[in-house]
């Protein structure tokens, strides 16, 4: 378990405004905006196709919205490669985890490793393996033979190598058995323990509603309901509208 009493207390906080963001001439996202306040997690939720991934996308600079502001620490950074918004503190755990699989464990974490900021404690080796305790055991595996959910450990974990104040976390429970999801909360959980700020983009509400502060319902491409998960769980109407298949 991930030692909370040393907290990397981040300082960053993340105001997403009024993004609007497309794919060629296919626009996704009309008018998004997001706050995420320094060691707070967000949930970003909805069906699938609602730009839940897209906004996740713009964050990062993978997709660079064509207007409005993606502003992290006061600056505007929607026009950064994502190499520099790396640089600037943020990590992103895609939902396709994109591991390397020809390299083992051990190697898919060396080679993430950055230091980090001044005046912050980095995330060491030896704490990742605490906080993903499995990964320590296969850690000369290659990558490509591990399961579904030592992937998705795998991904956070190289993840956390290069020392995010903030973690973008895209679907981590697809496709995961309900064990292992069991198990990756509790993981989120301790992350969020240590003053991690998280962005998380998620379909499965449960495991949404243990870990947000505050949740953002997304449909087709805009924010259609905001409060906290106690807010969510008492309006049943919303849910029905927006998330019940």
């Amino acid at each position: 378990m991930v030692d909370s009493t040393r907290a990397r207390s981040p300082r960053g906080e993340l105001t997403v405004e009024a993004i609007h963001t497309a794919y060629g001439l296919s626009q996704v996202l009309f008018g998004i905006s997001i706050q995420v306040h320094p060691g707070e997690c967000v949930a970003l939720i909805g069906r699938n196709g609602v730009g839940k991934t897209t906004t996740m996308r713009s964050i990062m600079g993978l997709t660079p919205p064509r207007q409005g502001k993606v502003m992290w620490k006061g600056q505007d950074i929607a026009r950064l490669p994502p190499y520099k918004i790396c640089q600037l503190g943020i990590g992103f755990v895609p939902e396709d985890r994109r591991i390397f699989p020809e390299l083992s464990v051990w190697e898919n974490l060396d080679i993430a490793r950055r230091p980090a900021q001044a005046g912050r404690q980095g995330w060491s080796e030896a704490e990742v393996f605490a906080l993903f305790p499995d990964l320590e055991g296969i850690r000369d595996r290659r990558g490509g033979v591990l399961s579904g959910g030592q992937q998705q450990m795998l991904t956070i974990a190289r993840t956390l190598m290069g020392n995010p104040e903030l973690l973008l976390l895209d679907e981590p429970s697809e496709g995961l058995a309900p064990l292992i999801v069991a198990q990756l909360r509790d993981k989120v959980a301790q992350l969020k323990a240590t003053g991690l700020s998280i962005v998380l983009a998620e379909q499965n509400l449960e495991f949404v509603l243990s870990l947000a502060d505050r949740v953002y319902i997304l449909e087709k491409g805009e924010v259609r309901y905001t409060g906290t998960p106690a807010d969510l769980r008492a309006n049943q109407d919303i849910v029905k509208q927006y998330l019940t298949v």
